[in-house]
């Protein structure tokens, strides 16, 4: 039984954790197995290679940790760099403030570049910084890709530009926790160090599983990084590797069978095409936002994130009153304003295992309480223009032509 029930299905649309599709719940609907069996090892060397693809690398090694973003972050930070290293990184949200937070508690010495938020990383200090550092004392720049909080997705390609001119050899540490599998990420072109995300977001798994990947530059970082690490040791699964054994503890069985189901759908819509469909839900729902008369909170365009959008709403609206009557009264589940957009803004999640008709009843939905609590909301007007969007972009659906 569900803790609080309610008639007919959850709509969840937070950005994450994301709707789960039913073949990958079918996939791990399974007993425990002895991980040690040759059946094991021999699905884990198939994800490994698989898994690569997702972040557009062939010189990455993946590592498929039990874990959550935060113990990606942390694999990530440990693994590179030692105690008093010095990094830059960008607040420019909540989920970049934990990181930073975390960075901080690792005894780094961080340079924080801070922006409004809604607004994307400063990469014109960054690259005023890294021109001022003749002596590399920078080892490495960490950038939160997609921040979910506010909605804003940086680019990423500008940062490896800016090195590359300066010939700065800092790490390039990107969290693609709600971006990777949704929008576009070119590990290797970008040159991107490590790169991670989270099973729980665009590859619509339950949480539970840290994606780290790490490029050859990152792997030679680790023969001199002096950061405590046991857990998230990348060398205890390197040493499995060579094994053919593949795990240093025990792996959950069950969500490794959802990252086999998981991958194949993707990979039968095809990347590129899962990459369009979220620019579509994004573009929709931006175009709803904007027929309700609502602003966005991401502050220009280039930001605009195609997984999630914030919803700037009134002063004289509580948004966490429009998230608590979602839920409350229509069974639809919206997102939070967090930290300093509390009670400013909520957010609507348009990512993983989502269709064009399920993101217009959830924009139905959120029309609705906006109408409950005082909002003059004219009924339609965002599904409307969504719609109009959707009926024109949205293709066959590959498998059924």
């Amino acid at each position: 039984m569900d803790y609080v029930n309610g008639p007919g299905r959850n709509h969840l649309f937070v950005p994450g954790p994301v709707n789960i599709p039913e073949q990958v719940l079918r996939a791990m609907n399974r007993n425990n197995e002895d991980y040690r069996s040759p059946a094991i090892p021999a699905m884990t060397k198939t994800l490994l290679e698989d898994v690569k693809q997702i972040f557009k690398t062939t010189s990455g090694t993946p590592f498929l940790i039990p874990t959550t973003g935060t113990g990606a972050w942390e694999s990530a930070l440990t693994n590179t760099l030692s105690p008093g290293d010095k990094i830059i990184s960008f607040l420019i949200g909540q989920f970049s403030l934990l990181w930073i937070d975390q960075q901080k508690r690792l005894n780094f010495d961080v340079d924080v570049v801070e922006s409004d938020w809604g607004h994307g990383a400063n990469l014109e200090v960054l690259a005023s910084k890294i021109a001022e550092d003749k002596s590399h004392t920078i080892k490495a720049i960490c950038i939160v890709h997609n921040e979910t909080a506010t909605g804003v997705t940086n680019n990423l390609a500008t940062v490896r530009k800016i090195l590359d001119h300066y010939q700065h050899p800092a790490l390039f540490l990107v969290d693609g926790v709600s971006s990777i599998c949704a929008l576009d990420f070119r590990m290797d072109e970008w040159g991107v160090d490590v790169a991670l995300t989270g099973s729980q977001k665009a590859l619509s798994l339950p949480t539970g599983l840290g994606i780290v990947c790490a490029s050859p530059k990152a792997l030679e970082a680790t023969k001199t990084a002096k950061s405590v690490r046991v857990f998230f040791d990348w060398n205890d699964y390197l040493k499995f590797y060579k094994m053919g054994t593949y795990w240093p503890y025990t792996p959950s069985i069950q969500l490794l069978y959802g990252l086999r189901a998981a991958l194949d759908l993707l990979f039968e819509e095809g990347l590129e095409n899962v990459l369009a469909r979220h620019a579509r839900l994004g573009k929709a729902t931006r175009l709803a936002v904007e027929a309700w008369g609502l602003k966005n909170c991401t502050q220009k365009e280039e930001w605009f994130s195609d997984t999630v959008t914030a919803v700037v709403v009134p002063p004289y609206i509580d948004s966490a009153e429009i998230v608590k009557r979602a839920w409350k009264r229509y069974n639809l589940s919206l997102g939070l304003g967090l930290n300093k957009v509390a009670g400013k803004v909520f957010r609507i999640g348009h990512l993983g295992n989502l269709n064009e008709l399920q993101l217009l009843g959830c924009l139905a939905g959120v029309e609705m309480v906006l109408k409950d609590i005082g909002y003059p909301v004219k009924f339609g007007s965002g599904v409307a223009a969504a719609s109009a969007l959707l009926q024109n972009s949205t293709p066959l659906i590959p498998s059924r032509i």
